[in-house]
Parts: structure tokens; sequence; C-alpha cells
């Protein structure tokens, strides 16, 4: 039975059916990628909006992208389904300081009644390891290695950090931790540059599908850096406002654009459940009446 509705997909089997049946069912259509390019992975991107564009509440407690979806069922479903898909998923320290401790980037952790069907699909369709890897990019190396994620056999993790940030998780410990992996990249401004990242983790680490999920700042980084195709965007049914001297961040924090820049996207699909809104957008050129004017 279907989650979700489909309204239109413009890419419907474009490289042939790949979800097993189960999935396409719950999924209401198949889900598939283009081959990563020689020089880097393919980089999906998922989010979950207000209806005004708010992507966290900035409340600690309330932080996480839970509280903007509500929680809701067809969303935790495609973020397992996307992690079931990807090599490996990318977040920033904020993102992993906002979940609760005891999270897990793997495709159960949201949706776990389609566990054995997202194994099925990773194992047998997509011949990947039984997990994504998980990648915490962090500058100052500053994160809590007690979070289930640093302590949990069999879920790979690796930090990218400055070599500040390197020392100071050599000095908490990680060194002892047998699922984390740590690497340096240089940075003279403490930010990590997107395209060294994934450069990255396509040469030593194998990855040819990462998926983003955020936050607002690395992702604009991402961005600017023109390093994103595809973004899933659920559009959640509330509104949650914004004060003057609170930031509620927006998809894109960080970084900003100039008319004739700004970052355009396709429209590939859009699915309904209930009243959220579920978007696949593929990221293409600027429209020429942009250029011209």
């Amino acid at each position: 039975m279907a989650l979700i509705r489909t309204l239109m997909d413009r890419e419907q089997d474009r490289f042939g059916a790949v979800l097993p049946p189960a999935l396409r069912d719950l999924y209401d259509g198949d889900l598939s990628f283009p081959t990563s390019s020689a020089e880097r992975p393919f980089v999906i991107a998922n989010f979950v909006s207000t209806l005004d564009g708010v992507v966290s509440y900035g409340i600690e407690g309330d932080a996480g992208g839970s509280t903007i979806s509500g929680a809701d069922p067809a969303d935790r479903f495609i973020m397992g389904l996307l992690r079931a898909s990807a090599d490996a998923i990318v977040i920033g320290a904020r993102t992993l300081r906002d979940a609760e401790p005891q999270s897990l980037w793997i495709p159960e952790y949201t949706y776990p009644d389609a566990k054995h069907f997202y194994t099925e699909y990773r194992e047998s369709v997509l011949h990947k390891s039984e997990y994504p890897l998980l990648v915490i990019v962090s500058g100052s190396g500053k994160l809590d290695l007690s979070r289930a994620i640093f302590r949990t056999p069999q879920m790979p993790t690796v930090v990218i950090t400055t070599p500040a940030g390197k020392d100071a998780l050599a000095n908490a410990g990680a060194s002892k931790l047998p699922t984390v992996r740590v690497f340096a990249l240089d940075s003279s401004t403490g930010t990590i540059g997107p395209l060294e990242i994934i450069r990255l983790l396509h040469m030593e680490l194998g990855v040819r599908r990462l998926l983003h999920e955020g936050g607002p700042a690395l992702f604009g980084q991402f961005m600017a850096a023109e390093a994103v195709d595809e973004l899933f965007l659920t559009l959640s049914p509330q509104i949650a406002g914004r004060m003057s001297n609170a930031m509620r961040p927006a998809l894109v924090q960080g970084v900003e654009f100039m008319p004739a820049s700004a970052p355009w996207f396709q429209l590939l699909s859009v699915k309904q459940g209930g009243d959220h809104l579920y978007l696949r957008y593929q990221r293409t050129e600027i429209p020429q009446h942009r250029v011209a004017s």
C-alpha cells in the first residue's frame, strides 16, 4: 500500500526499474539516479521545510527536521529510502549536535517498518555495503564521541576536519574508536571546502553517490561550489515565522547569490501524502531570459 501518491513524475523509470516491488509500492513509483562523473560523486540533498521556508526552529530539543515535518511517516520513509540509495551521507557538526545522542544515520532508523525492504534494495539491487558511510564535517573537531554513531559496530564514520581539529579529536580519544576515521584537510579560514570534501570521498573512499542532510550552512557552501545535483524537499504544512532578533535558518545559510548567477532547479517529480508535498528537483542551467537580462 502506497504511503505516497505521485502527482507528477518526469523521470519515471528513466534508467529502468530499480526499486524492489515493495518499495515501489510504498513510494508509488521508481527511484533512480545517473551514474557519478569520473571526478566526483553524484550529490543529492534531502531537507524538510515549512511553508515559509524554515528548516529548523533552532530550539534545543526541537531543532531537528522531525519537528518541522511533524514526524510525518512518508517524509521519514523517503529519508530512509535516500539513505539506502547512498554510498555516504554528509552532515555538519551542528546537525549532529541537534540530533538525539542515540541517532543513527542508517535507513531503518527513520522508518523501521521498511528495514528489510531497504536491506534488500541496498544489498541485492545496488550491491552496496550494509550501511552507508556517515561523514561529519567539523572544522574544530569538537565532537561528542560518546554518541551512538561513534560507538555502534558495523556503522563506519568519517570525520573531515582541519589539522587542528584532528589534534582535538586525537586528544579526545577518536583513534581508539574502531569504526571512526579522521581526515584532515588544510584550511586557512577554518572552513573546509566542499570540492575538497567530495574529492576526498570520491578518490580515497570510493563514494559515488553522496546524500547531503545539512545543515543549512554546509549546504550553502555546497550550493556555492555548484556541488549539488538534485534536491529532495518535503514541504510541511505549517508556518514557523521569524523574529528579527532570533534566526530560524532557511534551506541555505551563510552565502547569497545575485540574480544573474543564482542556482536554478528543474522540477522532476511531485508526490503527496496527506497535506505534505514531496518535491524532487534537478539542477539546471540558468534560464536564457535571465542570462539575457
